[in-house]
């Protein structure tokens, strides 16, 4: 095929000011630069800003923002909450679930049906159409209308959902996939039978920055060293396993270690160590960029990830990752740069806080080694090549 000039992205929500899911900060980033090298990029995306709630707070239609032509769509205001909530907690226990449920659980995701009809009526316009990511209702039913010309970008876990019937049809319907990793790739492999020849690994830019490490401490009045996490607080993405780990390691260590996070959610910590916290909620870029040049590690201990762009943003800062070694991803990602330790249990969480703690050489550089990493595989100019080539590639 031809240069693919006019392209479609479609997200759940659009990452406009506020924080939102890393997702949709990938999907906006990648539109943001085809756009910006001269494709004519259309953005289709819902009303909603809550990933909690769905609700509907933007209004309806057409907005230009920067180079993109953005359209805002309702999510459907029908949908039973009660019936979707009803087999996903079926499908989180991992039982058997038949294919009316899984036909119950998509439709009552969240979906906007004025989304697709304007895919229906104009997805003649476009050369390509990526969508993603794969958990949601917009995402699957969208995939459905022009399925020869769109492009998933997934981002794929390893988690009981990606085990649906539904899904592995999704996956073999679309023309291909635009992964952010290697195992992510792999996964899809295993799971759906993927094939390599319809899938790209592209991942997102990041630009590098200068951040002060001694900044943030000094701004805050913080003497103690310090670790950071930041992201959503939940269980899926580790928080309370870290909080207990953190609580723990005090105890038997003796040392006076601090957690700063930032992002949206409670942090579900012991009583005795919530005073250890220092939570900032949503801050500026270069206030979290500071905060995480001036940290012992930036811990990750989430399991189910498809791309860590935090972990990437504190190599930036020159600080070395600290994660869960069941995550595929950010463990490839700890290899492949040796920017960064892994931990399975808390006997290797503690050993390796220490190391990091007590070894500055070690810290700095694996600190360099994430920076230097980052820099050579995920600074634009290679992004978008491997981006563009996979917009333009035939199939």
């Amino acid at each position: 095929m031809p240069r693919a000039d006019r392209i479609a992205f479609i997200a759940p929500r659009f990452a406009e000011g506020g924080t939102v899911g890393g997702a949709e900060t990938l999907l906006k980033n990648l539109a943001d630069h085809a756009a910006a090298a001269g494709r004519r990029v259309t953005f289709l995306t819902t009303c909603a800003q809550s990933h909690f709630s769905w609700e509907n707070t933007l209004p309806p239609g057409r907005r230009q923002v920067g180079n993109l032509d953005v359209h805002f769509f309702p999510v459907d205001a029908d949908r039973d909450v009660g019936e979707f909530l009803r087999v996903q907690a079926q499908i989180d226990r991992g039982g058997p679930v038949s294919a009316r449920d899984e036909d119950i659980w998509i439709r009552n995701s969240v979906n906007s049906r004025a989304l697709c009809a304007f895919l229906k009526d104009h997805g003649g316009e476009f050369d390509r159409i990526l969508a993603g990511p794969y958990l949601f209702g917009v995402t699957y039913h969208a995939a459905q209308v022009w399925p020869a010309k769109t492009l998933l970008v997934p981002c794929l876990h390893d988690e009981v959902f990606a085990y649906l019937d539904l899904m592995r049809g999704m996956f073999g319907s679309v023309a291909g996939c635009l992964f952010n990793s290697v195992p992510e790739r792999e996964l899809a492999r295993r799971l759906y039978a993927f094939p390599d020849a319809k899938s790209a690994v592209v991942g997102m830019g990041l630009d590098a920055f200068a951040a002060d490490p001694a900044a943030f401490a000094k701004r805050h009045g913080l003497h103690q060293p310090y670790v950071m996490y930041a992201g959503r607080r939940e269980m899926l993405k580790g928080t309370p396993l870290l909080c207990a780990y953190l609580h723990a390691f005090r105890g038997r260590t003796g040392r006076d270690l601090k957690l700063v996070c930032t992002g949206s959610g409670p942090i579900e910590a012991p009583p005795e160590f919530a005073e250890h916290i220092l939570d900032l909620g949503f801050v500026s870029e270069q206030e979290k960029r500071e905060a995480m040049a001036g940290a012992v590690a930036f811990v990750h201990p989430s399991v189910n990830e498809s791309f860590g762009i935090v972990l990437l943003e504190a190599w930036l800062a020159g600080t070395p990752g600290l994660v869960h070694a069941q995550s595929a991803v950010l463990r490839w990602q700890c290899a492949e740069s040796n920017g960064g330790l892994w931990f399975r249990h808390y006997p290797d969480f503690e050993e390796a806080l220490l190391r990091l703690l007590d070894e500055p050489a070690l810290r700095r550089a694996l600190g360099q080694n994430g920076r230097a990493y980052v820099q050579r595989a995920y600074a634009w100019p290679a992004v978008e090549q491997r981006l563009f080539q996979a917009l333009d590639t035939p199939g």
